[in-house]
């Protein structure tokens, strides 16, 4: 009765609604905002209004808009080095942990990367499937999201896809050796597209060709923009590990007091430094920490870092977000650090979550701290920490962050998937796993930022051997990466 008031106005209007559909409109958190939408954007000869008759894409825009990223004008921290936040969680999260909120998520991250696969795949929906022959030379497309990969008894790749209206299961056969790697690298909660042939009884899809999100192919842009940005992560500040000769020796090279020429000739160039994230070591990360750390108070470490961040000359802008090291939520996306630790440090310097995209001048960044690569590591043959640039590559070929919920990284369902990468970056920078990796790939430079941390008990536990004191500066007019070493 209760599903049948809440269609009262579709029907009134003389629709019909499937079953499918119907569920859709009733479980979701704002029924009557859909309905109205849908009374508003249906096509004039729908009679019978199905899944595929909803135009979620266009009804999430709208959501959007009501609870948007973090948008700000642009902040001109020095006439000469402005800098605008064009997504960011802070102050924007509305997650309490309700069912729904878990449903609305997962479909928005559906509509918004299947989207981009639809100009390149015809896809149609799942539940059209069912019962469906297979037709000779007749190709079936769908975009779907990963529920379930299991191996076959004969070795064969068998993966389960869903859509708003169903799920169908798709076999990679090792047979055809290329489909069969390529699905090496799907991970759980993956949105793809996948074409192939039925088979004969309808129940099964061949894949013949997947189709990632992925990001155009684009050449290195060249803005004409002068000037230099610095990108580091990691500082770990109150560490026992902690390599303060080095991190000494850079805030020589920033305040431009070095001995070295060509240092300080690269310095006066600096305009902005990005952080990503762990600037402190924090307190209670991980079990006998406390046994580690040379400031054993959490406020204390914040402090030290102000202290030296805080000698940085006003010309150039500093922009942090937070890690899992650091004092906020750590579910994922976090917010900006705590007002108590941002009145630590000059005005000047910006703070931002994780992750947020920020506009350099005309320089789109996306910054996040990377914890998703500890997952990429885990699931994808190939993936180290040796080389993060890997799985930095693996993000933006999803156009997604951190494609896996419920494992490594705990994820806050927002209404909005702010790993969803929307806006194609100029620079990706990432952190966490304490190596450096740069790339260039179809016009986004991949920065992963290193540390200032020695090898912790841990990393030796799990033979991770870090590359600290390693400093990329980008050239902002071609994109070209130096590599400093401290």
């Amino acid at each position: 009765m209760q599903e049948m008031s809440l269609l009262s106005d579709l029907l009134e209007a003389g629709y019909q609604v499937s079953p499918q559909a119907a569920e859709l409109i009733t479980s979701h958190n704002n029924p009557s905002a859909l309905i109205n939408h849908i009374l508003g954007s249906v096509d004039d000869s729908v009679f019978v209004i199905d899944v595929e008759d909803i135009d979620f894409t266009g009804f999430e825009e709208v959501r959007e808009a009501e609870i948007p990223c973090k948008q700000e004008p642009v902040v001109n921290t020095t006439s000469a080095n402005p800098i605008s936040v064009l997504c960011d969680i802070t102050d924007c999260s509305t997650c309490v942990g309700e069912y729904m909120e878990f449903v609305q998520y997962f479909r928005n991250r559906y509509s918004r990367l299947s989207e981009m696969i639809r100009g390149r795949v015809n896809a149609r929906p799942m539940e059209s499937l069912k019962g469906k022959r297979r037709v000779p030379g007749d190709e079936i497309s769908i975009i779907g999201m990963v529920s379930e990969i299991k191996n076959t008894s004969n070795g064969h790749r068998l993966v389960r896809f869903e859509d708003p209206t169903g799920s169908f299961q798709v076999l990679f056969s090792m047979n055809d050796k290329d489909i069969y790697e390529e699905s090496n690298k799907l991970v759980l909660d993956d949105v793809v597209g996948v074409s192939g042939n039925l088979t004969n009884d309808g129940k099964l899809l061949i894949a013949k060709k997947l189709v990632f999100p992925d990001l155009p192919n684009m050449g290195l842009s060249k803005n004409g923009i002068q000037g230099k940005a610095l990108f580091i992560s990691d500082v770990h500040i109150g560490s026992n590990t902690f390599l303060q000769e080095q991190w000494d020796d850079f805030m020589t090279f920033v305040t431009r007091q070095s001995e070295n020429p060509e240092l300080n000739k690269i310095a006066q160039q600096l305009r902005y430094i990005v952080v990503a994230g762990d600037i402190v070591d924090g307190v209670g990360i991980y079990p006998g920490q406390e046994n580690e750390l040379t400031i054993p108070d959490i406020y204390d470490q914040y402090e030290e870092v102000a202290h030296y961040f805080n000698q940085i000359p006003s010309d150039i802008t500093v922009v942090i977000g937070p890690g899992n090291h650091d004092a906020v939520r750590q579910a994922e996306p976090q917010p900006t650090f705590p007002e108590r630790i941002r009145k630590m440090f000059d005005p000047r310097i910006k703070f931002v979550g994780n992750p947020a995209l920020v506009d350099l001048d005309g320089v789109l960044v996306l910054m996040y701290h990377g914890r998703s690569i500890d997952d990429f590591v885990a699931s994808i043959q190939g993936i180290s920490y040796s080389e993060p640039e890997k799985a930095m590559l693996e993000m933006v070929k999803r156009r997604h962050l951190s494609p896996t919920y419920g494992s490594r990284v705990s994820i806050a369902p927002e209404k909005t998937d702010h790993f969803v990468i929307d806006h194609i970056p100029d620079i990706l920078h990432c952190g966490h796993v304490h190596t450096v990796g740069v790339k260039q790939y179809r016009g986004t430079l991949l920065i992963n930022s290193g540390t200032w941390q020695d090898q912790t008990e841990f990393q030796k536990r799990v033979n991770v051997v870090p590359e600290p004191a390693r400093v990329p500066v980008v050239d902002l007019a071609t994109f070209q990466p130096t590599m400093l070493q401290f």
